[in-house]
């Protein structure tokens, strides 16, 4: 067997063993790709249409994962220290400390990511973003829409309605589901299914909602088709009164396909013999002269009594009538007729759909910036947003204002104005050294809402306090640890009603909410996966690497150290990641 050479030892020339040079160029490949993935972020903040979010993550879990992985690299040295003395313990101990870390750095992002999953926003008609969390409810026999709880308030059951009083009272163990109040609700007694392109998916949501509420789906008349001129009679794709289901609807589709592949057939045979004859009667004609003089095409009139009229679509009754509700994702809506994504067809009325969202954000940034767009006042713009329609939420606008001009003031106060000559040659205040940012003037975040609730709730002069005084009424960072808490302080955090029609899109804070939030999740998830990664490779010598350790120390050393280097990079990205996306 040949013995591969510099497994361990290192070469003369380089001074490098085979692992370490192959570390090298991994590493170096990992630097051109976080290094793309960085400037991508860079340009794509500095070159945005909207205003990007500045400070928005949790500041706290992120530093904690930042000494954690700090702690990690020094312990993953000392394992690796430990191996080169011979010290098989010490090197346990030392390295399962840096799996615990992270494990720890793994759990953290989890918490933050959930955090994220579950935090709503919407984009309202005229650029104002409100963010929070939405309401649950249920639906009962009757349609009507019913309240069940605010995030977090899960100990406040039945104590209201949208739309008349909550008969069902509790909904925990009844055969309603609670849901996200954030759904189209429309009501009808006549569903058109493309067996096409019908999806599963939605045929079982029907069907389960038609149950819940006590209605059938069915045909009102039977339902034949021939899968092609052959055939007879037509055959019995559904019986009358057979309730919908996905076998009816896949027993239609094979009709209808037969019944089109057939069709096919005769249209080609005869466009093939329509050829025939163009070519006999103009032999010297090559085809694209003929198509040109001539214009061959099917003939429809010798052929139309073979041809076998296909079922595309089977229309269902609902009775009694009931009102649906889907995610918007799901359904294009109207008036009088609604269309899901697979092209089931809804007949009947669009009910209020309302999103119900306990705002723990309100950001007119974006708003600022389509008026001065458009040269306008944005002051003005702002006090005719819909969102301030809401007592509530126009209470808090009023004391933000408050708050912001008594930043401008202590900012005056502790920085000063910078200097200028008057007409006399004497020195006069100027232009304040710092002023309050876009994000300070038209964004309220969550702690300020808090606060503002707080003094509200206090019956406290706003007018007479200070900004510091305000400030302290802000949460500390442990109560919002990864963002917002609703379970203890939904309180403060005002319910809204918006009307679909304002809601201009919506989300969850995804890469489906705006740019920023898919390079953060691109970008620490792909370096998630590194800490994966890495932690599996050094679980591995911990765990199984007994026997390379007693066949050659330094072997084991060796590898460790590969594994070190590479642990240290995986931490160089998060000193990076951190400052760029939560400190900026």
């Amino acid at each position: 067997m040949v013995e591969i050479p510099y497994i361990f030892k290192p070469r003369k020339d380089t001074g490098l063993c085979n692992s370490k040079i192959a570390i090298w160029l991994f590493l170096a490949s990992e630097v051109m790709l976080f290094g793309g993935l960085f400037s991508s972020y860079i340009f794509l903040r500095v070159f945005s249409d909207y205003p990007w979010p500045e400070r928005t993550l949790p500041v706290l879990p992120g530093l904690i994962n930042t000494v954690i992985l700090i702690i990690s690299s020094v312990t993953v040295v000392f394992a690796w220290a430990a191996l080169k003395l011979r010290k098989w313990s010490q090197f346990q101990f030392y390295m399962a400390i840096t799996l615990i870390c992270a494990a720890f750095f793994m759990g953290l992002k989890a918490l933050e990511y959930k955090a994220k999953f579950n935090h709503q926003a919407a984009r309202l008609s005229d650029f104002t973003v409100v963010e929070g969390h939405l309401g649950y409810a249920k639906i009962d026999k009757e349609g009507r829409v019913s309240k069940v709880y605010h995030y977090g308030d899960h100990a406040e059951k039945g104590h209201g309605a949208d739309h008349g009083d909550d008969s069902q009272g509790d909904s925990h163990g009844s055969d309603y589901k609670e849901f996200k109040h954030n759904k189209i609700f429309f009501k009808t007694s006549e569903i058109e299914v493309d067996v096409t392109s019908a999806s599963g998916k939605y045929v079982d949501e029907l069907i389960e909602q038609a149950h819940a509420a006590g209605s059938k789906i069915y045909l009102e008349e039977e339902v034949g088709a021939k899968r092609s001129y052959k055939d007879e009679s037509p055959l019995q794709v559904g019986a009358q009164g057979e309730e919908l289901s996905k076998a009816l609807i896949k027993r239609a589709k094979s009709v209808f396909v037969s019944a089109r592949t057939a069709n096919g057939k005769l249209r080609r045979d005869n466009l093939s013999e329509q050829w025939a004859e163009a070519k006999a009667e103009h032999p010297d004609l090559r085809g694209w002269q003929i198509q040109k003089e001539y214009g061959v095409d099917v003939d429809l009139e010798a052929i139309k009594d073979r041809l076998v009229p296909m079922k595309k679509s089977l229309v269902f009754k609902v009775e009694p009538a009931t009102t649906f509700y889907f995610k918007p994702s799901w359904i294009t809506e109207g008036e009088s007729l609604s269309k899901l994504k697979d092209n089931t067809i809804l007949q009947g009325e669009l009910q209020d759909s309302p999103m119900v969202i306990s705002i723990d954000g309100l950001d007119f940034q974006h708003l600022v910036m389509k008026a001065e767009e458009r040269q306008q006042d944005p002051e003005t713009i702002i006090e005719k947003s819909w969102v301030l329609k809401d007592e509530n939420t126009r209470q808090l606008w009023e004391v933000h204002k408050m708050m912001v001009v008594k930043l401008e003031e202590k900012l005056l106060e502790e920085y000063g104005a910078y200097k200028k000559d008057d007409e006399h040659g004497r020195y006069q205040k100027g232009d304040p050294k710092r002023v309050p940012t876009e994000k300070d003037h038209y964004r309220i975040d969550w702690q300020q809402i808090v606060a503002y609730g707080k003094a509200l709730k206090e019956g406290k002069d706003i007018s007479a306090m200070t900004y510091d005084e305000m400030k302290e009424l802000r949460p500390g960072p442990v109560a919002g640890f990864t963002g917002p808490n609703h379970k203890t302080m939904n309180e403060y955090f005002p319910e809204l009603s918006i009307p679909r029609n304002e809601v201009r899109f919506d989300s969850t804070f995804t890469p489906k909410w705006n740019t920023y939030y898919a390079l953060y999740f691109t970008i620490t998830g792909l370096h998630g996966l590194h800490v994966i990664g890495g932690g599996i490779v050094l679980g591995y010598y911990m765990f199984f690497g007994r026997k390379m350790y007693e066949s050659n120390p330094d072997w084991l050393a060796n590898r460790v150290e590969v594994g070190g280097l590479f642990w240290h990079f995986v931490d160089l990205v998060w000193i990076f990641l951190f400052p760029i996306l939560y400190l900026m």
